[in-house]
């Protein structure tokens, strides 16, 4: 059974929608290991949420190394006992025409975004089958679903990945308590969002059947709601938020 105060890893943290996540878990009374390559602000935020660090800390993780997985995991199950729940956030994306793509840059995008998420499943997932349970929720999107418009080949492809690997996992851990679900927001009103489409933003927002980019608010509740003892017959399942783009 889970502690009473669960414990949530999320990756790429430090900023952008890592960082409203880390903040909701936070408010919702987990706690919260907020890591990013850099470790610099995801630090800032830990001290932000709780200076003392008993309820945020910070850790370096690197997603295209997965003994940086293991390395977070074995310190966190040292000092507080247990994990419970894994955010797979960290990504890279690049606004590039399909012809345009060079094949490194294609496989660095995919490592990072689609391995990332499959070393991060695959750890905390062994280690979640031991203990008979487990959360993980990973940020799929959009543009894994209609093949991208604002977002390159590369970032498309690696989200639909995303989407495969969801299924994978929640299939193969289901027996032990484990449940793996994805969310797959449309363009969030985020400043990574707005650097992406740039002049073009007001054109995008008019493309969308609701006038308006997304509240990644709303969707750091959906993470929470996700990642919560009382999800547990939510497995296997992708959360559409894309105000309309995408109806299925």
């Amino acid at each position: 059974m889970p502690e009473q105060i669960q414990t949530a890893v999320i990756t790429g943290a430090a900023n952008g929608f890592g960082a409203v996540a880390a903040r909701a878990l936070h408010r919702a009374g987990y706690r919260v290991i907020i890591t990013d390559i850099v470790h610099e602000p995801a630090l800032a935020l830990a001290n932000a949420l709780d200076l003392a660090g008993d309820t945020a800390v910070a850790a370096t993780l690197d997603v295209t190394k997965p003994e940086d997985f293991q390395a977070v995991l074995d310190k966190v199950v040292d000092r507080w006992g247990s994990v419970e729940v894994l955010v797979n956030n960290a990504a890279r994306t690049a606004v590039k025409p399909v012809l345009d793509i060079d094949p490194a840059d294609f496989n660095a995008i995919l490592t990072t975004n689609a391995g990332g998420t499959f070393a991060g499943s695959q750890i905390f997932g062994r280690y979640f089958k031991t203990r008979g349970y487990g959360r993980i929720v990973n940020m799929a999107s959009l543009a894994g679903q209609n093949g991208g418009t604002a977002t390159g080949a590369h970032y498309a492809a690696s989200k639909g990945a995303i989407l495969t690997l969801t299924k994978v996992f929640a299939r193969d851990l289901a027996a032990f308590g484990v449940t793996c679900n994805a969310i797959a927001p449309g363009p969030m009103d985020t400043p990574l969002v707005r650097e992406v489409l740039g002049d073009g933003i007001d054109k995008a927002m008019a493309a969308i059947p609701v006038g308006r980019l997304g509240d990644p608010d709303f969707v750091a509740e959906m993470v929470v709601m996700l990642a919560s003892p009382k999800a547990a017959f939510v497995n296997g399942a992708c959360w559409d938020v894309n105000g309309g783009i995408y109806p299925r």
